[in-house]
């Protein structure tokens, strides 16, 4: 496994995946020991760190990188409708389910929403409870406040 470390407005996050994609982007809260076999390898993830550089810049809207998060099919079908919510909105995790074809699947949906390994590029942290509630987040809740802020600041600014 490959990884490397970016420093973010919400915290050191761990990058890792190997030399073709990303497999994780996790939100750290204490110092990270590699595990035995993990090669540090800056080069494999620059454009990753560049491009969450320029989101929480506010110069990015849309990430462009080659993502392979691991997870059941279903698993991997939510974490793709979740790449639809565009920058700056949220949606239900009902609504979600429905999208899916699957109406009576929230709960599956959201139990699919708190694995997913790829914070921030897949945007976890968009998916909302009903009447707009904010609901868990892997990272935190005042991470995923940040986050919205960040993007609702920026979607009524017009970034592009």
């Amino acid at each position: 496994m490959r990884y490397d470390t970016t420093n973010s407005p919400i915290g050191e996050l761990l990058l890792t995946g190997d030399a073709e994609s990303i497999t994780g982007i996790h939100m750290l809260d204490e110092p990270f020991r590699a595990p035995d076999g993990w090669v540090r390898d800056r080069a494999a993830f620059a454009a990753a760190a560049e491009q969450l550089e320029a989101y929480f810049d506010g110069r990015l809207t849309d990430f462009d990188l080659p993502l392979a998060p691991q997870g059941s099919p279903f698993q991997r079908e939510v974490w793709e409708a979740l790449l639809e919510i565009p920058f700056g909105r949220t949606a239900g995790y009902g609504e979600i389910a429905a999208r899916l074809g699957r109406p009576s699947a929230a709960r599956a949906v959201g139990a699919a929403n708190g694995r997913n390994p790829i914070a921030i590029v897949i945007p976890c942290h968009r998916v909302i409870g009903s009447a707009g509630s904010l609901t868990g987040y892997g990272g935190g809740l005042e991470r995923k406040r940040w986050l919205l802020d960040l993007e609702a600041g920026r979607a009524q600014l017009g970034a592009a």
